[in-house]
Formats: C-alpha cells, sequence, structure tokens
C-alpha cells in the first residue's frame, strides 16, 4: 500500500502553494471571489465470515476480507465575471474492493469506491464546470463558503445554470441528513437512491448541463448528462443528442410543528444502448450453460433503449439537532444497469441527531434502514442463471429475497475541520440471495477539511 507516491506529494504541494495564493486574495464579508479548499478521507472496512451455499465470480467472499478507500481533493473556484463561477477540482485516489472487485450487493458499504482504481494512487480531473446566477430580485439570501460554492449574496427568487463536467448527484437530489459518504452514512442507498440509474461515467461523473429555478419556496430542475460508451464504463459518450440521461426534480420548503423540512420529487430518463432483460433471458434459454460474466448482456445489446424512474425524497427536522430523512424510489427495471446499481426498487429512512444533544457540537450519530428490490424482469434473468456485472452468485437464483441493510455510524469531531467515524452495517440477503449472508460489516473513516 503505497500512500506516498512522487505524483501524490506533488499534487499535495500544488495544493499547498496554491491554497496560500488564494488564501491572501482579497474579497469581502459577503462575497468571496477567489476559494481554495480541500479534503482528505481515508475509510478502512472489514467484514467477517458468513454463511454461503455457494459462491460465484460476482460474489463477495464469504471469508473474512478488508477494503480500503483513499482520496484527497481540491476544490478551486473563482468568479470571472459578475454572477458567475468557475470550478476546477483534481483529485488523487487509492482503493481496493473487498474480493478485489465491486460485486455482490445492490448497496456497496462505501460511497468512495467508485472512484478508487487500486493501491497506486491515481490523479484525475475530477470536476471542471462553470456556474451563471440571475438574479430576479426579492428578498436576498447569503449563500454561505463551502466546497465548489463561494460565498456570497443571491436573490430568493434567481436562475442557476450548471454546465460543464460535474456529477449529476451535484445539483439533483440534496439531503441535509444523507448525502454525503465522506461524513454522513457511508451506504450507496443512503447518499442518493439506490436505483436512481444517473447517467455517469464509471467514477460518478459526467458532461452536460442543469438549470435551477428558485421561486419564493420552490425549486424547478431539469438537466442533460453524458452516460458511458457502454454499460458502466468509464470512457465518455458525448453524443448528447442521442445517449443521455434526463433529470426532472421539483423541491418544495416547507416548515412543519415550526421545525424546517422540504419535499422532493425527482423523475429521470436515460437513452442509451443496452440490453433488455427479456432479450438476455431469452438468449440464455436459446444457449445454454454456466456463464461467470455478462455475455449474455453485450450479446443481446444492440439498440437503443428507454429506461426510467420516479422518487420521493423528504428531509426534516424533528426539533432542534434532530433530523429525519426518506427516500424512495421505483425504476421500471427492464433494462440493464446503465451506470449505477442493480437496484430497481429503493428505500432508505432514517434519523441523524447532532452532537450539541450532549454537549458535543462536532459530533453526530446516524441510525438507518434500507431495503432494495429486482424487478420481474431483472429475476428471472437471474434465476435463468445470468450474470450482470455486479452480481449474480454462479448458480439460478432460486431463493429471492429483498436487500435490506442497517446502518448506524458515530462520526466524532477530533479537532476543528476533522473527524473519526465508526460505522456498523447489517447486510442480509446480499446481491437479492437468501443462500448467502447476512454479512456483519464494520469501518472506521477519518476526514478532514481545510
Amino acid at each position: 500500500m503505497r500512500f506516498f507516491s512522487p505524483s501524490f506529494v506533488a499534487w499535495l504541494a500544488c495544493c499547498a502553494t496554491l491554497g496560500a495564493c488564494w488564501a491572501d486574495a482579497p474579497f469581502s464579508t459577503e462575497t468571496e471571489d477567489l476559494t481554495a479548499r480541500y479534503q482528505v478521507t481515508y475509510n478502512w472496512q472489514r467484514h467477517g465470515a458468513f454463511n454461503a451455499s455457494y459462491s460465484g465470480a460476482n460474489s463477495i467472499q464469504p471469508l473474512s476480507e478488508k477494503m480500503y478507500t483513499f482520496s484527497a481533493t481540491a476544490h478551486w473556484g473563482f468568479r470571472p465575471w459578475q454572477d458567475g463561477e468557475l470550478y476546477f477540482n483534481p483529485e488523487i485516489t487509492q482503493g481496493v474492493p473487498f474480493s478485489g472487485s465491486l460485486v455482490g450487493l445492490g448497496g456497496f458499504t462505501n460511497g468512495e469506491i467508485t472512484r478508487a482504481g487500486g493501491s497506486d494512487p491515481k490523479v484525475y480531473k475530477q470536476r471542471l464546470f462553470v456556474r451563471q446566477t440571475w438574479n430576479h430580485g426579492g428578498e436576498q439570501e447569503a449563500v454561505e463558503p463551502d466546497f465548489n460554492q463561494l460565498a456570497g449574496l443571491v436573490s430568493k427568487n434567481r436562475f442557476v445554470l450548471t454546465a460543464g463536467n460535474f456529477s449529476t448527484l451535484d445539483v439533483f437530489d440534496d439531503n441535509a441528513y444523507a448525502k454525503d459518504p465522506r461524513t454522513q452514512f457511508m451506504n450507496w442507498g443512503n447518499w442518493t437512491y439506490a436505483s436512481y440509474d444517473y447517467a455517469a461515467d464509471a467514477r460518478g461523473f459526467g458532461w452536460g448541463f442543469a438549470g435551477e429555478w428558485y421561486q419564493d419556496d420552490w425549486v424547478l430542475r431539469f438537466g442533460r448528462m453524458s452516460g458511458p460508451t457502454t454499460p458502466n464504463a468509464l470512457p465518455t459518450d458525448f453524443a448528447l443528442a442521442r445517449h443521455y440521461g434526463d433529470q426532472l426534480e421539483i423541491e418544495r420548503a416547507h416548515t412543519l410543528g415550526g421545525q424546517p423540512g422540504k419535499w422532493r420529487v425527482l423523475a429521470w430518463r436515460n437513452r442509451a444502448v443496452l440490453s433488455s432483460f427479456n432479450d438476455a433471458t431469452q438468449w440464455l434459454v436459446q444457449h445454454p450453460g454456466s456463464y461467470s460474466d455478462p455475455v449474455a448482456l453485450v450479446q443481446t445489446r444492440t439498440s437503443e433503449k428507454i429506461k426510467y424512474g420516479l422518487g420521493a425524497n423528504i428531509e426534516q427536522s424533528i426539533q432542534s439537532g434532530v433530523g429525519y430523512f426518506l427516500r424512495v424510489m421505483k425504476a421500471d427495471g427492464r433494462t440493464e444497469t446503465h451506470a449505477f446499481t442493480e437496484v430497481d426498487g429503493s428505500l432508505s429512512s432514517g434519523l441523524v441527531f447532532k452532537g450539541g444533544l450532549w454537549g458535543r457540537e462536532a459530533d453526530a450519530v446516524g441510525v438507518a434502514y434500507l431495503q432494495n428490490t429486482l424487478s420481474h424482469d431483472r429475476r428471472r434473468f437471474l434465476a435463468a442463471g445470468g450474470t450482470s456485472y455486479f452480481i449474480g452468485d454462479g448458480q439460478p437464483l432460486t431463493h429471492y429475497k429483498p436487500e435490506t441493510i442497517v446502518e448506524a455510524f458515530y462520526s466524532f469531531g477530533l479537532t476543528r475541520g476533522t473527524w473519526l467515524t465508526a460505522d456498523y452495517q447489517r447486510i442480509q440477503n446480499p446481491a437479492y440471495n437468501a443462500d448467502r449472508g447476512p454479512i456483519n460489516v464494520y469501518a472506521a473513516r477519518f476526514h478532514a477539511e481545510f
């Protein structure tokens, strides 16, 4: 495990130099013109041995295993013109998943693992995008300084356009209590809908645009993003007129019992060259045998298909320091996974308690329940012995059950800007297979911001 490679040292030196220069740049108490912020996260996880009637190439191995991820990111931005913002995020990552490959689950246990590509550190461009705001008058509100967010004042009624290379999740499906796997819950189904097959490359980013229209307590968002050239691949498909991921979201802020909250409804639609599960199942019937790779999906991936879904997202403060969240989504489930998870229906719900309740302002405790399900078409494909990119345990799936997960964490504030988190996840019916599991996953995460 080599953490301090020459490229890593050079990257940190660059961060420190540029950060020092930008820290000296003048800005008013109301508006930032430059920003240079950084994060470092290390996430170590272990699962114990568990019962498994059988295993295949796409199974988490039943023996005790460890995994880790490491990431360091620079968030640089400035205002090139009035109400405009430009951001660039270089990142260095490394990490190794359980069983040496990202397989065996619908809800994976570490939100950082999509960007980790082995035990050697890798540097890549994470984001490069522009944001333009058109203020439409009305009451002004403060924008707090944050990663990829310059402090300033904006009108409560405004239109915001984001364009370039970024993540769909940078704009859509926000939630105050379950959003960031570096500081909150770690499981994929807790930082967005597990069944949200949003268009992105294998690291979770793409090219495109998103518009946001703010009007009093309402927000309307819409956007189009690029997906991968082939499902779950890294190269980006830039043919946005033919292959794309569209999303439309409505948000409403409210007060309930004197406490703030929001609800959101999100609809998405992808168009890409994909295989349908019915075609892949028929191919398996015509070519009987045992397959440990997604050959049936590849052989029947011959034309453009439409994939879509609808979800609802709620965040609600119950009292000062206590928040509740709920996400539920249903995808059509007729075609293979485009870019995210092997999940067609997802639910996640939980509570977060802020440390001020017990005299530790920087601490937090969270507990959540998740349930992932598969469509009828995908279940038939797995029952016929099919294997996809992430699931398929080497035999026909005969004992299907929903994958259920319980996650709990305690985030301990070490110093200003640093946290150490202990996390536990219990996974019942991993990859929807009642003949395997349950799996107990224990994690420790270090996170720093500066």
